[in-house]
C-alpha cells in the first residue's frame, strides 16, 4: 500500500502545526518528512490536547448521549445527507506501513475522517469538488487524488473497497455536474465561498498557529494557509451550536456541546474583528433559508446586484435588489435614507408575502436595468472586490446615481409626479422605480382630494405592490451627482480641532448595550491620544501603531456613566454611527471630565456647542421629526442633564429645553426594527427616530428614567401642567370619580399587599398607570395616597413651616387665623402650594356628601391631620389644621365663585351618573380619561384627554385642536363626532351637549373624533332660508324588528311619511290630497308611530349589510325612561334631502342653535409654539401618513362625510 504522495507539481514547504492529524501524517510538499516530531511529543495519537480543548463545563453543557456522531439530531449532523460512512484503514505518511483505522464519512460536499465514529470533528476533511479521480491500487485498497494531494485507504473486503469507489465517483461525477452548471465555476474549478474573516489563530495547547476560516455558517480550521487555498482542512464546526465570549484582552472560547477551542489573536483589535465574524456565523445558522430560496427562484436574484455573488442572502428593501453580504455591509454605511438593508435569512418578520412577490416582480433583473445601465467594465464589482472598491462603486450607484438610466422626463419635477402619480395605478413597477429614482416626489399631492398622494392612489387602484414600494420609499433620499458629506449638509461647517493626551483604560468594544457591570480586570491600560478629529489609542505611551481610533465624525453620542456603575469610578461611553460601543474609565473625576469635555467638543459642531455650556449624562445627534416638515427626517442635537431634555435643531441658533417629567406623554411608536420616541409636552411634540439602534435604546432608557420620578419628595415627582404631582392627581380623580359616595372613605383601609404594589407602580411612572374600577378599589387607592404623603421626607407643610401651621391652629381670633394660614401657604415651595389646594379642594368635596360617606370635615381632619404632618396622632392641633383649612377652603385658597361653581357641577353630575350606572348595572372606569382622535381613528392621531362633567363638545373640540396646535380658519366647523363602528354611523356632537354622559355611554365599538363638519355650512344657509319650523315628506324606513315591532314585513325598506316639528316626530303609512291651506298632504290616518323629538338620537349612516337603497341615510335612536333603546334607519332620496332634514333635527332639539353665534368660534387662532424655530404639531406614524395630516391641516382635503 503506498503512502499519500504529492504529484509532481511542487507545494511550497509548509510550517508543521499540532492538530487532529495522527502523529507524523504528511504535511504538503516533498521535504514534509524532514520536519521534526519533538515538538509534539507527548499527544496522544489522534487525540486533541486537553490544555487547548477544554472537556464540557459540567452543569453547563448537558451530557450528550453516546452515540454515532451520523445520528445526532442537530449539532454537528451535517446539512447534506450522508451518502456512505464506515471504518477504512488510513495509511500514515512518513514512509510507516502500520495501518491507523479510521471512521470515514462521505457526503455530497465532503469525504471526511474521525478517530472514532462518536467523535463531532473530524481529523481531515477533503472536498468532494476537489477530488481529481478515484483508483484501485491493489486488494483491499484505493486512492483519492486531489490536485496536490492522495489519500490511500484499505477496506476490509474487495466488495466493500468496490462500494467505496462506486459512491466516490458518483459523488464527483455530481458535484462536476453542478460545477458545470454554476456560473461560479472557473474553467471547471468551483470557486469557493469567500470567508467572512480569514487569518491565523493560536489554539491554547498548540506550539503553531492555525489557519482559520469564518465561512457562511461555518467556522474552519486548515494546516496553514497552502492548504487553505487547496481546500483541505483539518474540521469544521457548525455554528448552529456554537457560542463565542471573550476571556481576556486578546484571548476568547468558541464552546460547542462537544468541544470548547480557546484562541488567541494578536491585538486586542483582532480578537474583536474575530468575535463579530463568528457572532454573524451563528446569527446565520440559526436563520432560515425559506425566503432566500422563494426569492432566489428569479434567475437574476440568485446573484449579488452589485458584484455578481452567487447565492445573495441580504437585500435592500426600498431599493428592490438582492445583495451578498460584503456588499450589505457597504450599503448599511450609505445609512437608512439611501438603503434599507435586512437579511432574507434572520429578518423574518420583515419579509411578509407582500414584499416577496414585490422581489420577485422587480428584484434584481429591472434593478440594474435601471440603476446599472451605464456602468463602464472598468469600475464593475466583482465578487472579490476590496471593501474601499465596494465602497466607492456604490456611493456611485445609488447615493449619485451615477450609472442610472435617465428617465425621459428627468429635470422636469411636475411631470415626473403626475407620471408618478399615473404609474403606481398600474402594474409597472419598473417605471415607479424609475420616476422615483429620477426625482419624482413618493409623497406629491395628486391634485386628487379623495387620493392626496401616490400611495392613495395606487390604495384607491388596488396596487398592494405599489404600496408596498411606495411606503418603503417615503424617506428615500433622491440620487445627487453632487453628494456632501451628512456635516456638510446639515451644518457647512468644519468641526473645531481638539487635541488632548493621556492614559486611559479601555474595555473591547461591544456591539449592544452593556447590560452587566464590567469589572475592573476586563479594563485594559491605553495611551490615547485625540488629536485631528482622531481618538487613537496604543499599547503604551511609546508605542507607534494605535490598537484602533475612533474618527469623531462616526460618533453620534457619548454618554457619561453614574459613578460606580463598572470597575472604576468615573466611565463614559462612545458610541459609533457602525453600531460599536466603547466603555472607558478613569479613577479621577477631573481626569474623566476633561477627557469628555474634550471629546464632545471634537464631535459636536458649532451649531450646536451652547450643549457643552452645562454638564450632561447623554449628547449626541439623533434623526428627529417636528412641525410642517414631516417628508423626511432631519438631524438634531440633543443633551440630557438631570430631568431636562435641551435640543438644537438646524434651523434655530438656539437650545429649546423639554421638561421631562412635565411630558404628557413619552410612548415608543412603531415596531422593533423602525421604532419612534413620542415625547408630548403642552401643545408640541417631538418625534426621535431610531436610525441607528445601539445608542437609540441607550437614548431611549435614559429619557424613559429621565422622565420618571427621581426621589421620593413632592418636587421630584412627575408633575402635571399645574405641577401637581401626577401620582396625587391619579388618585385623588380616581376618589372623586368612584368613592366620593364610598361610606368610611379615606378612613378605612386597604389591602396591605395591593396598597404596596400599587404605590410601587405609582411611584416607578405615574403616567403610565391609568386607575380602573374593577381592576382597583378605592380604599387600595385612597390608602396609598395616604401612605405617600405620609412617607413623603419634608412632608406635605414641609419641615420649615410645619410648626408654624401648628401654631396657627391656636389662634383664637378667626380672621387672624385665617390671615396667618393664607400667609403660610403663599411661602410654601410651588409643588407643596398647588398640592396643598389640590388636596384639600379634593377633601372639601368628599365631605359634601358626608350624609353618603358618613366622611365629614372632623373625620377627615382625623384621619388626614397625623398624615399631612407626621405627626403619628400625638398632636391634636395637626387635625385641627386640616380642619379650619376644609371649613374655610373658599377664603384660604382664593376660590371664586364660578371655579367653585364649576367643581359643585362636576361631582353632582359624577354621583348623578354612578347612581344611574349602579341602577343599570353599567359600571364605569375610574379615570375619565378618554381616548379622542383627531380627523381619523390612528395611533399616531389620538389624544388622551381627561373629560370633567362640565366640559362641552366644543370645548373638547378645541381642547384637542390647542394640543395639536391646529388654528382655526374662518368656515372651519370643526365638530366632535360619537362614531359607532359596528352601525358604521357618526353622530356630530352640538357644540353645548356634555361629553362626560357620552363618553360613559361609548360601547367598545364606538369613539370619539373631532374632525371638520363639512356639511355645516350648507345646513345653516338652509336654516336661514326656510319657511316655517316643521319638515315632511317620504323616506325609505326599516325597522330593527328586534326592538320596534311595528308589525311592517321584514326585508328592506318601505317608504313611509314623516312630519317633524318643535315636540315630536310622526310616522304615517300613506299620504292622501294636499291641504290646500296647510300646504302638506293630508294623511290618511292617526300617525302610526310618534316619537318625542328631543329623545331621540340622530346618526348619519347606516350600515351596508341593510343594504339601504341609498347612500343618504341616518339611524335613529330613541331611548325610552325606562333606559330601553329602539332603533329604525331611514334613507333619502339625495344628499339636500338628508341636509335638509338633519338640519331640522338639530335645530328643534336645540331650539334653534345649531352652531354658536360669537365669531371667536370660527375665528380663534392658536399662539404658534416653537421648538427653536420649528413649528410642532403631534402627528405620528409613517411618513405618507403625517404628510397627509399635515396636509388636511394647511389645504383641508378631506371629504370627512361620505354621504352628507
Amino acid at each position: 500500500m503506498t503512502k499519500e504522495e504529492p504529484l509532481p507539481s511542487r507545494v511550497p514547504r509548509a510550517v508543521r502545526v499540532a492538530s487532529l492529524l495522527s502523529e507524523g501524517e504528511e504535511l504538503s510538499g516533498d521535504d514534509a518528512e524532514d520536519e521534526d516530531d519533538h515538538d509534539y511529543e507527548g499527544i496522544p495519537n489522534g487525540g486533541w490536547p486537553t490544555s487547548g480543548l477544554n472537556p464540557p463545563l459540567h452543569g453547563l453543557i448537558p451530557d450528550l448521549p453516546s452515540h454515532s456522531m451520523d445520528e445526532l439530531p442537530g449539532g454537528s449532523t451535517p446539512i447534506t445527507p450522508v451518502i456512505k460512512a464506515g471504518w477504512l484503514d488510513k495509511n500514515p505518511p512518513q514512509g510507516s506501513y502500520i495501518y491507523q483505522k479510521r471512521w470515514v464519512r462521505l457526503d455530497a460536499d465532503y469525504l471526511r475522517y474521525f478517530d472514532s465514529n462518536k467523535d463531532a470533528y473530524s481529523k481531515r476533511f477533503v472536498p468532494v469538488a476537489g477530488i481529481c479521480r478515484v483508483a484501485a491500487i491493489g486488494d483491499q485498497k484505493f486512492e483519492v487524488i486531489t490536485n496536490n494531494r492522495t489519500f490511500a485507504f484499505r477496506a476490509e473486503s474487495d466488495v466493500e473497497r468496490n462500494e467505496w469507489m462506486q459512491v466516490l465517483q458518483q459523488a464527483v461525477a455530481e458535484q462536476r455536474g453542478h460545477v458545470r452548471l454554476s456560473r461560479a465555476s472557473v474553467l471547471g474549478v468551483q470557486v469557493p465561498e469567500q470567508p467572512d474573516r480569514a487569518g491565523s489563530l493560536e489554539l491554547r495547547g498548540f506550539k503553531n498557529k492555525l489557519y482559520v476560516a469564518v465561512v457562511g455558517d461555518k467556522v474552519q480550521l486548515y494546516k496553514n494557509l497552502e492548504e487553505f487555498h487547496l481546500g483541505i482542512g483539518i474540521t469544521f464546526i457548525d455554528m448552529n451550536v456554537g457560542n463565542v465570549k471573550e476571556v481576556d484582552r486578546r484571548s476568547f472560547d468558541l464552546t460547542t456541546p462537544y468541544r470548547i477551542f480557546s484562541f488567541s489573536a494578536d491585538s486586542e483589535l483582532e480578537k474583536e474583528q474575530w468575535l463579530e465574524a463568528m457572532q454573524g456565523a451563528i446569527a446565520e445558522a440559526l436563520s432560515t433559508s425559506e425566503v432566500a430560496e422563494r426569492i432566489w427562484a428569479v434567475a437574476a436574484n440568485r446573484f449579488c446586484a452589485d458584484c455578481g455573488a452567487p447565492q445573495p442572502d441580504w437585500a435592500s428593501i426600498n431599493l428592490c435588489v438582492v445583495i451578498c453580504k460584503r456588499c450589505a455591509g457597504e450599503h448599511r454605511g450609505l445609512g437608512a435614507g439611501v438603503s434599507k438593508v435586512r437579511s432574507l435569512k434572520m429578518d423574518r418578520k420583515v419579509w411578509t408575502e407582500t414584499l416577496i412577490q414585490l422581489f420577485l416582480q422587480l428584484g434584481n433583473g429591472p434593478g440594474n436595468h435601471f440603476w446599472a445601465a451605464n456602468v463602464p467594465p472598468s469600475e464593475a464589482l466583482q465578487p472579490s472586490s476590496s471593501p474601499g472598491a465596494r465602497r466607492y462603486h456604490l456611493e456611485a450607484k445609488y447615493r449619485e446615481g451615477k450609472y442610472r438610466r435617465y428617465h425621459p422626463l428627468f429635470g422636469n419635477q411636475e411631470e415626473l409626479d403626475k407620471a408618478l402619480c399615473a404609474a403606481v395605478t398600474t402594474t409597472d413597477l419598473a417605471e415607479t422605480q424609475a420616476l422615483l429614482g429620477c426625482g419624482a416626489g413618493v409623497s406629491c399631492f395628486s391634485g386628487d382630494l379623495a387620493a392626496p398622494t401616490p400611495l392613495a392612489l395606487a390604495e384607491q387602484a388596488g396596487q398592494t405592490l405599489q404600496m408596498e414600494f411606495l411606503r418603503n420609499n417615503q424617506s428615500t433620499e433622491v440620487p445627487r451627482l453632487d453628494p456632501v458629506k451628512p456635516l456638510e449638509k446639515h451644518y457647512s461647517v468644519i468641526l473645531p480641532t481638539v487635541s488632548h493626551s493621556g492614559f486611559l483604560y479601555k474595555t473591547a468594544s461591544a456591539g449592544k448595550p452593556l447590560q452587566d457591570r464590567r469589572a475592573r480586570e476586563e479594563f485594559s491600560r491605553r495611551w490615547c491620544v485625540l488629536s485631528d478629529g482622531v481618538l487613537s489609542y496604543f499599547e503604551n505611551e511609546r508605542a507607534v501603531t494605535p490598537n484602533g481610533e475612533i474618527r469623531a465624525s462616526e460618533i453620534v453620542c457619548l454618554a457619561v456613566s453614574p459613578l460606580d456603575t463598572h470597575g472604576f469610578e468615573h466611565t463614559f461611553e462612545v458610541y459609533t454611527e457602525g453600531e460599536r460601543l466603547y466603555l472607558f474609565g478613569l479613577e479621577n473625576a477631573e481626569l474623566a471630565q476633561e477627557w469628555v469635555k474634550c471629546i464632545a467638543k471634537a464631535f459636536v459642531p458649532p451649531l450646536a456647542e451652547d450643549l457643552l455650556a452645562r454638564d450632561f449624562e447623554r449628547l449626541g445627534r439623533l434623526p428627529y421629526k417636528a412641525g410642517l416638515s414631516l417628508q423626511q427626517a432631519q438631524e438634531g442635537w440633543f443633551a440630557l442633564a438631570g430631568s431636562e431634555l435641551r435640543a438644537v435643531f438646524p434651523e434655530g441658533p438656539w437650545e429649546e429645553p423639554l421638561q421631562l417629567r412635565r411630558l404628557q406623554e413619552l410612548s415608543i411608536q412603531g415596531d422593533s426594527e423602525n421604532q419612534v420616541l413620542v415625547l408630548v409636552e403642552r401643545r408640541r411634540t417631538l418625534y426621535l427616530q431610531g436610525e441607528r439602534r445601539l445608542d437609540f435604546m441607550g437614548w431611549l432608557a435614559a429619557i424613559q428614567k429621565a422622565a420618571a420620578s427621581l426621589g421620593d419628595t413632592l418636587s421630584e415627582q412627575q408633575l402635571g401642567d399645574s405641577d401637581i404631582p401626577v401620582i396625587v392627581y391619579r388618585c385623588v380623580d380616581y376618589i372623586t370619580q368612584c368613592g366620593l359616595t364610598s361610606e368610611g372613605i379615606y378612613r378605612k383601609c386597604g389591602q396591605t399587599s395591593k396598597t404596596q404594589r400599587l404605590l410601587e407602580s405609582l411611584r416607578q411612572d405615574a403616567r403610565s398607570v391609568h386607575l380602573k374600577e374593577g381592576e382597583q378599589h378605592v380604599d387600595d387607592v385612597s390608602s396609598a395616597l395616604k401612605r405617600f404623603l405620609r412617607d413623603l421626607p419634608d412632608g406635605l407643610f414641609t419641615r420649615a413651616q410645619r410648626l408654624a401651621w401648628l401654631e396657627a391652629s391656636e389662634i383664637e381670633d378667626e380672621e387672624e387665623k385665617i390671615s396667618r394660614y393664607r400667609e403660610l401657604f403663599v411661602h410654601l415651595p410651588p409643588v407643596n402650594r398647588a398640592t396643598v389646594k389640590a388636596l384639600i379642594s379634593h377633601l372639601y368635596c368628599v365631605q359634601c356628601f358626608s350624609d353618603t360617606n358618613q366622611m365629614n370635615t372632623h373625620n377627615l381632619a382625623i384621619v388626614f391631620g397625623p398624615t399631612l404632618f407626621q405627626t403619628d396622632g400625638q398632636d391634636y392641633k395637626a387635625g385641627k389644621v386640616v380642619e379650619d383649612l376644609i371649613n374655610h377652603y373658599v377664603v384660604v385658597f382664593s376660590v371664586d365663585e364660578e371655579e367653585l361653581r364649576k367643581q359643585r357641577e362636576e361631582v353632582t353630575a359624577i354621583v348623578k351618573m354612578r347612581v344611574a350606572g349602579t341602577a343599570s348595572g353599567t359600571q364605569h372606569a375610574g379615570d375619565f380619561i378618554c381616548t379622542v382622535y383627531l380627523e381619523e381613528k390612528k395611533v399616531e392621531t389620538e389624544q388622551h384627554v381627561k373629560i370633567p362633567a362640565s366640559m362641552t363638545a366644543e370645548e373638547l373640540a378645541l381642547e384637542i385642536l390647542d394640543r395639536r396646535n391646529v388654528s382655526i380658519r374662518e368656515k372651519d366647523y370643526w365638530t366632535c363626532f360619537e362614531v359607532n363602528e359596528k352601525e358604521e354611523a357618526e353622530r356630530p356632537l352640538h357644540y353645548a351637549e356634555k361629553v362626560l354622559p357620552i363618553v360613559h355611554g361609548l360601547g367598545i365599538d364606538s369613539h370619539l373624533v373631532v374632525k371638520k363638519y363639512q356639511s355645516m355650512e350648507s345646513m345653516l344657509l338652509y336654516l336661514a332660508s326656510r319657511v316655517g319650523d316643521t319638515k315632511h315628506g317620504m323616506m325609505k324606513f326599516r325597522e330593527d324588528r328586534s326592538l320596534l315591532g311595528l308589525g311592517l314585513p321584514s326585508g328592506g325598506f318601505h317608504d313611509r311619511y314623516f312630519i317633524l316639528n318643535s315636540s315630536c316626530l310622526r310616522l304615517y303609512k300613506e299620504v292622501r290630497s294636499q291641504r290646500p291651506w296647510s300646504g302638506a298632504p293630508e294623511t290618511s290616518h292617526r300617525p302610526e308611530k310618534e316619537w318625542p323629538v328631543k329623545s331621540l338620537k340622530v346618526y348619519l349612516g347606516v350600515k351596508k349589510k341593510l343594504r339601504p337603497p341609498t347612500c343618504w341615510g341616518f339611524t335613529v335612536v330613541h331611548e325610552t325612561e325606562k333606559h330601553e333603546k329602539q332603533q329604525w334607519y331611514l334613507c333619502c332620496d339625495t344628499q339636500m334631502e338628508l341636509r335638509e332634514w338633519f338640519a331640522t333635527f338639530l335645530s328643534v332639539q336645540h331650539d334653534g342653535l345649531v352652531w354658536p353665534s360669537e365669531p371667536s368660534r370660527v375665528s380663534r387662532a392658536v399662539p404658534e409654539v416653537r421648538m427653536g424655530s420649528v413649528s410642532l404639531i403631534p402627528l405620528r406614524g409613517s411618513e405618507n401618513e403625517m404628510r397627509r395630516s399635515v396636509a388636511a391641516f394647511t389645504a383641508d382635503p378631506l371629504s370627512l362625510l361620505r354621504h352628507v
